[in-house]
């Protein structure tokens, strides 16, 4: 058996001239992963197919440049508050904040200059597992308190990656951190997209939408719906149906689940992929409530990946563990706000298998 250290080189430098790291992580059976300090992203994760062929199934890029001249959050920790808030602006303890506002009128994962768009410092690395911490300064994108983030990726040798994120503040803030990593379980450079992938949820409500992607309120029972996923389906089987208002509304599914009523103690199975043509397969497990699913409706086939492919609409989804989008503007979605002397806590963890369907 092979002793595997963490690797850790250079992937870039940053125009203030701060060095970007990469670390990679492998295990006996060969899977490996490379995760960035710019954003802490899961720049790649290379895992086997029914064949034992190895691909990266992870959407993202090769260099750093690429990141930074056209972001689109491949991979990346979001935050300081993962999905959108309506018209940038909440009220917390009875004073109202504006934040930074970056998808028309609303606020998209923490702003212009999210937790995606900084470079994390790496404060410890084992074997197996590579921590990194962020300091978000008060009045950061808007946000009150000082924001001290950790996030500890690990690589265990039954094929189980996981991130778990932890963090505490100064002052009361909001907090709602996701992974925003982009699947294609028959490699990110395939020439199938992700449409013909079989996706289950645990799920037996979802957050219908406004035409700004903005959750309603409401937490509409999926059954008789195409957001269904309970028994798994095919993801393109329904992905286009436009005449749908809530898929009209995202050109595809871009809507968060209800896996739970609150965050759990452990993590619990929230979905499951499942690539019937390489047979690959990932069970995801979280501590959140929610889960974002978002189908990769708007790659135009601008944006080139790790292996030259252009990414295409469907090409690869994200699946992003979260508590429920704009909490703080509306009042049945509990509550995101960090106290000082809290602890936040999101353990997010990717279980790769193979799977004996076949298309």
């Amino acid at each position: 058996m092979h002793h595997r250290t963490a690797t850790e080189t250079e992937f870039g430098t940053l125009d203030n001239g701060d060095i970007v790291k990469r670390i990679k992580l492998a295990n006996e059976s060969g899977m490996s992963v490379g995760i960035i300090t710019y954003g802490a992203s899961l720049q790649s994760v290379c895992v086997p197919d029914r064949y034992g062929v190895f691909a990266d199934v992870a959407a993202g890029y090769a260099t750093l440049d690429d990141y930074l001249r056209k972001p689109q959050y491949f991979g990346s920790t979001v935050g300081r508050v993962a999905n959108r808030l309506a018209k940038a602006r909440f009220t917390l303890n009875g004073k109202d904040y504006v934040v930074s506002a970056n998808d028309g009128s609303n606020s998209l994962h923490g702003g212009a200059r999210g937790f995606d768009k900084v470079n994390w410092t790496v404060t410890h690395r084992s074997d197996r597992s590579v921590t990194m911490q962020y300091v978000s300064p008060d009045g950061d994108q808007g946000y009150p308190g000082t924001l001290t983030v950790g996030a500890t990726y690990a690589l265990g040798a039954d094929n189980e990656l996981s991130v778990h994120y932890r963090a505490t503040t100064d002052a009361t803030t909001l907090v709602n951190l996701s992974n925003h990593v982009y699947w294609n379980l028959g490699g990110e450079g395939a020439a199938y997209s992700a449409m013909g992938h079989r996706l289950t949820i645990h799920a037996d409500h979802f957050l219908p939408v406004d035409s700004e992607l903005i959750p309603t309120g409401e937490m509409r029972h999926v059954e008789d719906s195409l957001f269904d996923f309970r028994m798994g389906k095919v993801i393109g089987d329904d992905v286009g149906r436009m005449d749908d208002e809530q898929l009209g509304f995202g050109l595809g599914y871009d809507h968060n689940w209800v896996v739970g009523d609150e965050v759990a103690a452990a993590p619990r199975p929230v979905a499951k992929l499942i690539d019937p043509r390489s047979g690959r397969a990932m069970t995801l497990l979280s501590n959140q409530p929610g889960l974002q699913f978002y189908s990769g409706n708007f790659f135009d086939g601008t944006t080139r990946g790790k292996a030259g492919k252009s990414y295409c609409r469907g090409d690869a989804i994200a699946l992003e563990p979260q508590q429920f989008p704009d909490a703080p503007n509306q009042p049945g979605f509990g509550s995101i706000a960090l106290q000082p002397g809290q602890t936040y806590s999101n353990m997010i963890i990717w279980r790769f298998e193979l799977s004996e369907e076949r298309s």
